[in-house]
């Protein structure tokens, strides 16, 4: 089973949302949650602080599960998680998918995510109780 979690960091102007690429393979142009998968071996916990640092250029330090989703042969679980270092900035030099922009919004801008498939943007619109 692929294993992967998402950052979701709250600030005062709402949760910080990233734009897949145009030739996303999965969820092109696609506003969503930073995410990452884990790697063999890894622990949500290290993933989480990898992804801040491979996908946003920040340290980020972990705080509480918020949601999870599943369908076949994935799960994702959203994390929330503090900036404790640096300011979001996309995209990063890293491997994986980096994002084309980013921007501060509501929880109801993921539910075109939630409808494309994206499990991030589900976990975290449930664990609102919010629907897409």
């Amino acid at each position: 089973m692929k294993r992967s979690i998402s950052l979701v960091i709250e600030g005062p102007a709402g949760v910080l949302l990233v734009r897949r690429p145009d030739d996303d393979e999965s969820l092109p142009g696609v506003w969503g949650l930073p995410a990452a998968s884990l790697r063999s071996g890894e622990s949500e916990r290290d993933a989480v602080l990898r992804a801040g640092r491979d996908k946003l250029g920040v340290e980020v330090e972990p705080l509480w599960p918020v949601g999870a989703a599943e369908r076949e042969g994935q799960a994702m679980r959203d994390w929330a998680v503090r900036v404790v270092e640096g300011a979001p900035e996309v995209p990063q030099p890293g491997d994986g998918t980096q994002y084309t922009e980013l921007r501060w919004g509501e929880h109801a801008d993921l539910a075109p995510a939630a409808r494309a498939g994206s499990l991030c943007a589900r976990a975290l619109l449930r664990a609102v109780g919010s629907s897409w």
